[in-house]
């Protein structure tokens, strides 16, 4: 199983930490960054900030929603990143929630599947060959590139039974968010099913997974207030229950405050949906989620560990 390294995606961590955190896992010879979009930095623009920042680390952008940018959109940016930072550049692709397309950026999220499945073959297309033409019953992209192609893979996030099916039909990899090792074989067997009946080769499996080797009470508390803003999201919301923690997502749906689900989700949640204690454990539950996963994907506490430096180092020496 590979260790990769995400950022971008935390409100709470300021640029300065993501470029060093990106910058860290690059010296200590992480293959893959990826670059998340969350609710401050353009993943774009975060990314070729890190490349120009870096030498030889590869970047994947995103999960990207797919109801607010549009294939070419996504192609130009990726290829605009890929030729500014001299590296290939991969694309993942994603659902994202109603609070992000709807509320946020005031898209309509009608039709998941069929916009991801489109958007997916048709970021595809641009990824491996630089130009598409597709009409489509949600998306239209008639474009061809002026730039090279980015070069990197394509990723589609995946929880939901037709979102996997998507995955198996046309990405590369498929990566999973939070997940336990008893789930992520779960959604090991449920992709392998699904690419059986498409004749592709089964995509790599991957799962973003909070970090903390050894972790003070600083790094604790960071990695369970970034759990809380799960427990109402859709697909989570079950993870969530099926691990245990159900009275505090019942909470969440109810519309507790942030504070009193804080209060209500149990210290040891960091440990089930994360990669969080002393080096034996770590070991252990490594172990555990290579029995499911080709790649896990950590995202680094940094509150207390600055770049999330110990936890990094820590790990390239144990894998």
């Amino acid at each position: 199983m590979e260790l990769t390294v995400a950022v971008g995606s935390r409100p709470e961590v300021a640029l300065e930490e993501e470029l060093r955190t990106a910058a860290l896992a690059d010296r200590l010879g992480y293959r893959e960054l990826w670059v998340g979009e969350g609710w401050v930095w353009d993943s774009f623009a975060l990314a070729t900030a890190i490349g120009v920042a870096t030498e030889r680390i590869a970047m994947t952008v995103g999960p990207l929603p797919v109801h607010v940018r549009d294939p070419a959109t996504i192609a130009r940016a990726a290829a605009s990143t890929a030729a500014l930072i001299g590296r290939p550049v991969g694309v993942a692709l994603g659902t994202s929630s109603a609070r992000v397309v709807e509320r946020m950026h005031g898209r309509s999220r009608r039709r998941p599947v069929t916009t991801l499945a489109e958007s997916a073959r048709t970021v595809r297309a641009f990824l491996l060959e630089g130009q598409a033409d597709l009409d489509g019953e949600v998306l239209s992209a008639h474009y061809r590139l002026r730039l090279d192609p980015p070069g990197g893979p394509l990723t589609v996030a995946a929880f939901g039974e037709r979102a996997i099916a998507v995955a198996a039909e046309h990405a590369d990899r498929m990566v999973l968010d939070l997940v336990s090792p008893e789930l992520a074989r779960e959604y090991r067997g449920r992709l392998e099913r699904h690419a059986g009946r498409t004749g592709r080769p089964l995509p790599r499996l991957a799962a973003w997974i909070p970090a903390a080797v050894d972790p003070d009470p600083e790094a604790h508390a960071q990695i369970m207030q970034s759990l809380v803003g799960y427990l109402a999201v859709a697909g989570y919301d079950e993870m969530f229950a099926a691990a245990g923690f159900r009275e505090a997502v019942e909470m969440a749906h109810a519309g507790a405050g942030h504070e009193d689900l804080l209060a209500a989700l149990p210290s040891e949640a960091a440990a089930t949906v994360g990669l969080v204690g002393d080096a034996d454990a770590i070991n252990q539950r490594l172990d555990a989620y290579a029995a499911a996963l080709d790649e896990l994907v950590l995202v680094p506490a940094t509150a207390g560990d600055p770049a999330g430096e110990r936890t990094l180092t820590a790990l390239a020496e144990l894998r």
